[in-house]
């Protein structure tokens, strides 16, 4: 009988079970550590995927603050006539709607007739504001003879969102506009926050604005971005930076369009009373006196800068003063064309 060279002359020596048992430990132990591998992996990526969509809606909430509706007008308020007004921005890029309250008698005579102030809201709020009680203030010029606009910015409407003043700036010229159209020579911006940020930034394109008074500036920048995200919760530095790439995405403005160096570096050509608090957590009062330190010492500006008080609410701390304070601030401007103010800190 031939044999197959094929067929093994010898039988394989059979496996130790010690041998066996090693080798399957080593088996589940590769099997356990892949799943741990993937586990981790997918713990790992949940969080980033987390952390990537906190940082998205951040941004999208910024663009797209809430709004409450109006709750009031200026007849129910204070018994004043006024108008509803639609208008463009100076661009034509929105329209806006608004108040106007005509001016009908002056304390100061038939000069007041000729002359606006336009409320600039914060962010958040609208025409009626939210932390500054802005009847009280519309009263206040209106009393003493100017002719008043209050108007809601673009963002206020659903179909538009916060650009950090790039739009808002266009819009609130196209306010200005409006009053000189209806016949005002001098225009006065009253502004509070991002709209006292958003008149800064105004200023810069035009000559048609003829003082301001500016209430717990606020300007969109990275820093003041950081600065109110800290306020909220103890995020790390690079959420800044997510929220910095996110926001541009999302709301179509780039942080780096804002012109904040510009704003903070600027001799503006009209005189501004600057209100600030020292205990304002969204808008740092360091921002505002290096501001007010760029100005010319004739230039009529001034700093009232509280040491106690919080943002956007030294009216209701100290409503004697704001009220004396800033209609003499825009006496000054309407008697005297822009000599250094007796209110406040003058230089």
């Amino acid at each position: 009988m031939e044999t197959n060279p094929y067929t093994p002359t010898t039988t394989p020596a059979p496996l130790h079970p010690g041998s066996v048992e090693i080798a399957s430990r080593r088996v589940s132990f590769l099997r356990r550590r892949k799943g741990w591998l993937i586990g981790i992996l997918s713990v790992l990526l949940l969080l980033f995927s987390l952390a990537i969509a906190f940082h998205a809606y951040v941004a999208w909430t910024l663009g797209r603050p809430h709004i409450d509706p109006l709750r009031s007008n200026p007849a129910a308020a204070f018994g004043a006539a006024y108008e509803d007004i639609t208008f463009p921005s100076l661009n034509g890029s929105s329209e806006l709607s608004g108040w106007y309250i005509p001016s009908v008698s002056a304390i100061d005579g038939a000069e007041a007739k000729r002359q606006t102030v336009v409320f600039s809201h914060g962010y958040g709020g609208n025409r009626e504001e939210i932390w500054v009680p802005l009847y009280d203030l519309a009263k206040a010029a209106h009393k003493q003879g100017y002719n008043v606009i209050m108007f809601d910015y673009g963002y206020v409407q659903p179909k538009w969102n916060v650009t950090g003043g790039l739009r808002e700036s266009q819009e609130l010229l196209g306010a200005v506009k409006y009053a000189k159209d209806r016949g005002a020579e001098r225009v006065y911006v009253w502004g509070f926050s991002m709209g006292a940020g958003t008149a800064l930034q105004a200023a810069l394109q035009s000559k048609d604005i003829d003082g301001m008074i500016l209430d717990s500036t606020f300007i969109l920048e990275p820093s003041t971005l950081y600065h109110n995200m800290k306020q909220v919760a103890n995020v790390p530095k690079f959420s800044q930076s997510l929220v910095h790439m996110f926001f541009p995405l999302i709301n179509g403005v780039s942080f780096n369009e804002i012109p904040y160096q510009t704003i903070k570096q600027t001799a503006y050509s009209m005189p501004i009373f600057f209100i600030h608090g020292k205990q304002d957590v969204r808008a740092p009062y360091e921002m505002v006196q290096d501001i007010y330190a760029h100005q010319q010492k004739n230039s009529g500006s001034a700093l009232w800068m509280l040491e106690n008080d919080g943002h956007e609410l030294i009216y209701r701390a100290h409503k004697k003063a704001y009220l004396q304070m800033t209609t003499g601030f825009l006496r000054t401007l309407s008697t005297s064309a822009g000599e250094p103010i007796k209110y406040g800190k003058s230089r």
